[in-house]
């Protein structure tokens, strides 16, 4: 179990969608620090938060973070971007660029902070996954998201005997900006983080955030066809 009261937090993409709800209720539950991370950081009001730039493709930015944010017990791996297209339609340096940011850019993280966690007493690292960990269908992105997921299954051992917790989140669809415009259920993000948290105090390993990706877990022992998205008419 990870305790977040008085903890020093980084939080990747923090700044905007999921991230900035992560760093909402961090602060709520009593985080003393959190660094939160954009490419382009904007200031912010409350002196907890400490604003950091961060290019997750790119190894000295990662680096160069992780040498200011050398007192977090707790890394949230948040930062990513989305993906077009089928694959077979979608030129390969978009596929690549998906996946460096997506994948590389979780692992270039995890490297840089696993040694910093371990030094501060274990802590934890949450990597943040999708239904796409398991539904087929949405091109490069959900191809990323099943390859973090079992990126995070094995940081999860590697990093056990550091004391460690390894906790990976799946969700559909968060009610953010990024979101607007897309007819479906979509999470409160809020409310995904406080599950988050919750999972951290309990020393859980997954969250599943909805029924979504509830669903397609279980379907995961059922025949493949299971694992497709529904058609979009």
């Amino acid at each position: 179990m990870t305790t977040v009261s008085g903890a020093t937090v980084l939080v990747t993409g923090g700044q905007r969608g999921l991230g900035r709800a992560f760093e909402q209720e961090l602060l709520e539950a009593g985080a003393a620090k959190v660094y939160a991370t954009a490419r382009t950081p904007a200031a912010e009001s409350d002196p907890r938060v400490v604003p950091m730039e961060l290019e997750v493709t790119d190894q000295e930015s990662v680096e160069n973070l992780a040498r200011v944010a050398d007192d977090v017990s707790i890394v949230f791996n948040n930062a990513g971007i989305g993906g077009s297209g089928p694959l077979l339609e979608t030129d390969m340096d978009e596929v690549m660029a998906v996946f460096d940011a997506n994948v590389f850019g979780a692992l270039r993280v995890a490297k840089a902070f696993a040694p910093i966690l371990a030094a501060n007493g274990g802590g934890a690292l949450v990597d943040i996954h999708s239904a796409l960990s398991w539904a087929a269908g949405s091109g490069a992105y959900g191809a990323t998201k099943a390859a973090l997921w079992s990126l995070t299954n094995s940081l999860r051992l590697e990093l056990a005997s550091n004391g460690t917790q390894v906790v990976g989140v799946h969700l559909g669809y968060a009610d953010t900006d990024l979101t607007r415009g897309i007819d479906a259920p979509k999470n409160d993000p809020r409310v995904v983080a406080r599950d988050v948290l919750t999972a951290l105090a309990d020393g859980e390993t997954e969250v599943l955030a909805d029924d979504a990706s509830r669903a397609f877990k279980a379907a995961l022992s059922g025949p493949v066809e299971g694992l497709s998205l529904p058609s979009r008419s």
